[in-house]
């Protein structure tokens, strides 16, 4: 019988350690805390409207705003899923500050451009579409801008769909559930490298 290779076997137990670490935190700390989150988004449509927020906060989902376009500096569309395409604005709203994003509207027709010269806009407060990738979202802590998604659309565009919780994911069981899953497998790998090893003559 060969020995056990002690370096390798101590890197596979720390790997499986740090992989069950990360389980046991998404599945007792980052998911208590989205289910709790997800319950006060729940209430904030009944909350009295704000102005929007210069800030980012997800805790203000879905809350009722107001803000003044005081000009559109750019425009895009974004896949707004059956709805065809949204048209979201990058708003300046003063001298100084980040501005505001606005989606005003849906269409069908990806190169929709109607005509709106901004003014005082009424809605909810929703994510701003993003790029970057899910497995990137899960350590970079900066967060999403937030945006303000319309009540009433310019003339050529439909209205925006109501505040919709299923917008907010909570995959944090799911993520705990990888980890562990990812552990299991390195352990079931590691052994089988080990009986291969043994066998081969010396």
């Amino acid at each position: 019988m060969r020995r056990v290779p002690i370096v390798p076997s101590i890197l596979v137990a720390l790997a499986v350690a740090a992989m069950i670490g990360l389980g046991f935190w998404q599945l007792l700390d980052r998911w208590p805390r989205k289910e709790a989150m997800l319950a006060q988004l729940a209430a904030n449509p009944a909350k009295p409207a704000i102005a929007f927020p210069r800030t980012d906060d997800d805790a203000l989902l879905f809350r009722r705003t107001s803000a003044m376009c005081l000009e559109p500096v750019s425009s895009t569309m974004a896949g707004a899923g059956a709805a065809g395409f949204r048209l979201i604005v990058e708003c300046r709203t003063g001298a100084e500050g980040p501005g505001v994003i606005v989606q005003l509207g849906t269409t069908r027709d990806p190169l929709a451009k109607p005509m709106w010269k901004g003014g005082p806009v009424r809605g909810y407060i929703s994510h701003a579409p993003g790029a970057r990738p899910m497995i990137a979202s899960l350590f970079d802590r900066r967060k999403q801008r937030l945006m303000l998604v319309a009540d009433t659309p310019p003339a050529g565009l439909e209205r925006n769909a109501a505040p919709d919780m299923s917008s907010v994911p909570n995959n944090h069981l799911g993520y705990a559930v990888q980890w562990f899953l990812f552990a299991a497998a390195a352990v079931v790998i590691y052994v089988l490298a080990l009986r291969l090893r043994a066998r081969k003559p010396r």
